[in-house]
């Protein structure tokens, strides 16, 4: 914990800074930042927030793209005391309205052309519009061009909220996951230490900074080491490729591993200069763990975490790296395996429900106290959801999801939201959303759709209807039309069947 009289995570972050001369972002244009300037840079984004009205506790959402300015805005945010609330930027309309009005933020910060239908959502909970587009420009960036770098970190506590991180459940409306500025920077401190981060570390950056993974992981791991990143602003296999012959780590979804491999650049010698390849947000098939280390050498470091709780676990930096397994628990965090019904604590090798304790762990759902209690033991342990077993080894494995959660390319997809959709349409009469094993993906989304005899229903039909309607990574990689799902004898739908009908689809 910390116990200095600030505790606000951007005072940890760049409190001291030995030399602000230092590198901390490079561009692909050759644009370089350093940390005096990303520090001033902060200083014209909290002035400008002040300015719009923004207050300590405020929420501040932000759907832009990847950029310098929307990482600066994500700093400038914290370091004014009020709560980041990224969203994703495939994110429509019709899924906005939800987060912000549940939210009800103080500032919207969104693309320059969406900004009249996120200015009509903003205007019902009274929020201001400003805006940032994804070449960096917009109203937010002509503010703090001419704002004043200087500005007085707003004085937080370690319990005080940094952000709010939506992530929605099987059942019922999406839940904003309350991190906290303690949350946040215990897991960097700790991450830094294991993965063995330090200042003369390059990252490549090509993750999205909407996610856990990339704005907390990447980002805050890598200021914490006083490292440096090549910002990239989307995942792109040459561009990477080239990069390494000057960078140190890669942190990646399993997509990128895939998709990597499957240049022919990708060799020991362009991968020699790295030191550490990290995966996460959706299970590293075995198969691509084991191909990797044949092509590059090097052993792919899976790890484990959740939008609540930051990392929980990972494979070690020394020692075994053990495919399909996400490794022990990170120092300071507790890891057991329950009955998911008594909650009694299970022997090694035993499938359970996976529960975690430590000062990575959030704060709650917000404004929703019912939630948290339910989702928490009485001795302070999260009931993460997720199903797997710790072996006598106290490697974590994990092997499904008690609520069906589909994760996708790293990002969660929850079946309801997409059945509610379907069911919606003429001539469906039920549906069942699965996530089978993907290659390049992790798990591909798939819809089984049962429809009234006689029905003008095809799987081209059912994803010209949900288009618009969700996220482009919710959308079902396939959809099938079948007579009727499977049952157990209280009518429950039965997923795991339908995940073994369907496992082999996607197939290479």
């Amino acid at each position: 914990m910390n116990t200095t009289a600030n505790a606000n995570l951007f005072c940890r972050l760049f409190d001291n800074l030995d030399d602000p001369s230092r590198l901390a972002i490079e561009m692909l244009d050759g644009v370089r930042i350093s940390y005096a300037d990303l520090i001033a840079r902060a200083g014209q984004m909290a002035n400008v927030l002040v300015s719009r009205g923004v207050k300590p506790g405020d929420r501040v959402a932000a759907q832009t793209e990847k950029s310098v300015p929307a990482l600066v805005l994500y700093l400038g945010t914290v370091r004014a005391g009020a709560v980041y609330l990224p969203l994703n930027t495939a994110y429509t309309l019709n899924e906005l309205d939800y987060f912000i009005g549940d939210a009800e933020p103080s500032l919207v910060v969104c693309d320059p052309a969406k900004a009249d239908g996120i200015g009509t959502i903003a205007a019902k909970v009274g929020a201001k519009v400003e805006t940032l587009g994804a070449d960096g420009k917009g109203s937010l960036t002509d503010a703090a061009a001419t704002a004043g770098a200087e500005f007085n970190t707003v004085s937080r506590a370690n319990d005080d909220l940094a952000a709010i991180l939506y992530t929605s459940g099987t059942t019922g409306r999406s839940k904003g996951a309350m991190l906290t500025h303690d949350n946040l920077a215990s897991n960097s401190y700790s991450l830094v230490d294991y993965w063995r981060f330090t200042k003369d570390d390059v990252l490549i950056h090509a993750l999205p900074i909407y996610h856990t993974h990339g704005l907390f992981v990447a980002s805050n791991v890598t200021l914490f080491a006083r490292a440096s990143m090549i910002f990239l602003p989307k995942f792109d296999p040459e561009a990477i490729i080239k990069l390494m012959a000057r960078a140190t780590v890669l942190m990646g979804v399993p997509t990128f591993y895939t998709r990597l491999l499957q240049s022919p650049a990708l060799t020991r010698e362009s991968t020699k200069h790295m030191r550490l390849f990290i995966s996460g947000s959706a299970p590293l098939l075995a198969d691509t763990h084991r191909e990797w280390f044949a092509r590059t050498g090097h052993a792919v470091l899976e790890r484990y975490g959740m939008t609540e709780t930051n990392m929980n676990t990972s494979n070690p930096y020394d020692g075994d790296r053990v495919p399909g397994a996400v490794g022990h628990a990170l120092p300071g965090v507790t890891v057991r395996v329950t009955d998911p019904e008594t909650g009694k604590e299970l022997a090694p090798d035993t499938i359970g429900m996976i529960e975690v304790k430590g000062p990575n762990v959030f704060k709650g759902y917000w404004r929703m106290p019912e939630k948290t209690k339910a989702e928490f033991r009485d001795d302070g342990f999260f009931i993460t959801g997720d199903l797997g077993k710790i072996d006598d080894r106290g490697y974590v494995h994990i092997l499904g999801r008690g609520k069906d959660l589909v994760i996708s390319g790293g990002f969660n997809v929850y079946p309801k939201e997409i059945e509610s959709e379907i069911d919606a349409m003429p001539g469906v009469v039920e549906s069942a959303v699965i996530g089978v094993p993907h290659a390049d993906f992790g798990e591909g989304v798939t819809a089984v759709v049962v429809c009234n005899k006689g029905a003008d229903v095809d799987e081209t039909s059912v994803l010209k209807a949900l288009d618009g309607r969700l996220a482009k990574f919710k959308m079902p990689k396939r959809v099938f039309i079948v007579d009727d799902l499977p049952r157990n004898a209280m009518g429950k739908v039965q997923k795991n069947i339908l995940r073994d009908t369907y496992a082999k689809i996607y197939a290479k």
